[in-house]
């Protein structure tokens, strides 16, 4: 007898726009900045205010390589996004996401401590391959903890 598991329900929009944002994560954990900058393709890096840090793939990579310290080639963090809201998409097609955010490090052995919370405000915008991609990623920090060995700025 062959037994069936259960059905995949269809992934919807809302799922993918959650799988990019989790994507951002996974690649900046790994130092992977050629792969942040590719989901910013079409799209621009900015602080709170609006104020524009980053524009396009390879600009978006040179800003995080130039700004991340990295151990063993890797930042040796965690990046979890959380509480994801959707709002409803604007009329060109444009969804804005707002998530927050916790990113972990973890340099020393047996030492993971939170460096930096905060809220992201996404908009994302679908593409032709049923991906979907940021327009605009704008950074909120609310809390820091030790960024020593993480940025080579200081953020304050």
């Amino acid at each position: 007898m062959v037994r069936s598991g259960p059905t995949l329900r269809p992934v919807d929009d809302g799922e993918r726009i959650r799988g990019l944002l989790a994507t951002y994560g996974e690649r900046m954990d790994a130092g992977d900045f050629d792969g942040v900058g590719a989901l910013f393709a079409d799209g621009c890096l900015a602080d709170e205010h609006g104020t524009e840090l980053a524009r396009g793939a390879e600009a978006v990579a040179r800003f995080y390589r130039s700004i991340t310290m990295l151990h063993d080639g890797s930042p040796r963090t965690k990046h979890l996004v959380l509480g994801t809201w959707l709002a409803p998409a604007e009329a060109d097609g444009v969804v804005t996401a707002k998530s927050s955010y916790l990113v972990l490090q973890g340099v020393e052995p047996g030492a993971l401590v939170p460096m930096i919370t905060g809220r992201y405000v996404d908009r994302v915008a679908p593409a032709a391959d049923g991906a979907w991609t940021f327009v605009e990623r704008r950074f909120h920090v609310d809390l820091t903890g030790d960024l020593s060995r993480h940025l080579t700025f200081d953020l304050r």
